[in-house]
């Protein structure tokens, strides 16, 4: 069994890590008893942009996936059926189902890329599909989609820009969103009933720094990097006519959490900020060392360095610390109160620290992936709490200092920070 591009059990090359070599055993009986999802609801969030009609395709992985190694075939698999779909459809004049198509397969060769750690090899050609395939959505969605390349660094970073349906001049608020680790930027704006096209917003979807795309273009992660590449991003921005450039704000998803948080506290132009699933501790030693092995894989691979006692000196350069004493923005923050990739005291010293208005919301029960328990059913959704903030923080709407605590039952306890 072979996905396209790579064959099953090939080694994904990159880093050297050393307990992703003394415990590879240990995480495959891992997945082998948990499956896909055995660290974070990853065949979950993949599926959640998509759509009800790609949930068999992640029951399909997820009963494929029995170690590590078969992750990458699986995706592959299929998002070659829906590729398959796409042009066929496309062929017969459907052109709503080859767009939707399109959509899926793009997100499926995205995923297909997570577990490879180097720059050359599957991940080039599996990248290019993904770009394919969303290239091919973007001509046929119902909304403006295009293509954005940011100058930086004598390069360009890779992005999406979306204007709202319906869209016939003038200008626009805008959000500009940053994947997380284990994400791409494609991923953060949903096929059908986007939480911010929905409500009017433009968004620009970009990987920055050492994520994603932009890793295998030569970009790498740091602080200055994506500081730097924040006023890059927010130059492009403004200069666009269709741009509010007075109404833009920023989201970043889980290590989004932290990159957009350094952009924001050095980006004045940033009017409000907004981040989920929180990656606060300096050095991140907790997400390094004691959870899965493969985190620290993927930030090595993310920051540049395949030599773990260098990376291990580099990691703890990776701070919020002398950064966040300048946000002045509104600032949002959601989080699990059993987050477990991230030590919650961390998020709390960086709130006290940080000068300006704020308001954290803290799940009960939930962990890392903020959502898949009973507060977030029975209260605000998540996403959607996000979304309508935003809103709010972009109309100018006054805010409080508050934490918000929501507990299971729905009910929300708010007190002064």
């Amino acid at each position: 069994m072979s996905g396209r591009f790579g064959k099953l059990g090939e080694d994904e090359g990159g880093p050297e890590v050393r307990r992703w070599i003394d415990q590879r055993w240990i995480l495959d009986n891992v997945i082998a008893a948990n499956g896909i999802d055995w660290d974070q609801p990853r065949s979950r969030y993949f599926n959640a942009p998509c759509g009800i009609e790609a949930g068999p395709d992640f029951e399909i992985i997820r009963n494929k996936v029995k170690k590590f190694a078969d992750i990458g075939p699986a995706f592959e698999d299929v998002a070659k059926r829906r590729e398959a779909k796409a042009n066929a459809a496309l062929l017969e004049g459907h052109t709503v189902t080859a767009r939707d198509n399109y959509f899926m397969a793009a997100i499926l060769w995205g995923a297909a890329m997570w577990p490879y750690h180097s720059v050359t090899g599957p991940i080039v050609e599996i990248n290019d599909k993904k770009r394919e395939s969303y290239a091919k959505y973007a001509e046929l969605s119902d909304h403006k989609v295009e293509a954005v390349w940011i100058p930086f660094q004598g390069k360009k970073l890779p992005g999406w820009l979306h204007l709202p349906p319906n869209y016939t001049g003038g200008k626009v608020p805008l959000v500009i969103s940053l994947p997380g680790l284990d994400t791409f930027k494609e991923i953060f704006v949903s096929l059908s009933n986007d939480r911010w096209l929905s409500r009017g917003m433009a968004v620009l979807a970009v990987d920055g720094p050492g994520q994603a795309e932009a890793r295998i273009l030569g970009y790498t992660a740091s602080v200055e990097n994506f500081i730097a590449a924040g006023k890059k991003i927010v130059d492009w921005a403004v200069a666009r006519p269709e741009i509010d450039a007075t109404r833009i704000g920023l989201f970043g998803n889980s290590f989004g959490s932290f990159t957009a948080t350094l952009v924001a506290s050095n980006e004045p132009r940033i009017k409000a900020c907004a981040v989920n699933a929180v990656c606060h501790e300096p050095g991140f030693h907790t997400l390094l060392e004691t959870s899965s092995p493969t985190y620290k894989k993927r930030m090595m691979y993310y920051t540049g360095y395949d030599k773990e006692a260098e990376f291990d000196v580099f990691a703890k350069s990776l701070t919020w610390e002398g950064q966040v004493e300048k946000m002045q923005r509104p600032y949002l923050c959601v989080a699990g109160e059993a987050e477990e990739l991230s030590p919650l005291e961390h998020t709390e010293r960086l709130l006290r620290t940080m000068p300006g208005p704020k308001r954290f919301v803290l799940y009960q029960e939930s962990r890392h992936a903020v959502g898949n328990v009973a507060s977030a059913n029975m209260g605000p959704y998540p996403p959607t709490l996000v979304a309508d903030w935003m809103v709010d923080r972009l109309a100018d709407k006054p805010m409080t200092s508050e934490m918000w605590y929501v507990r299971s039952n729905g009910t929300i306890e708010k007190e002064p920070i």
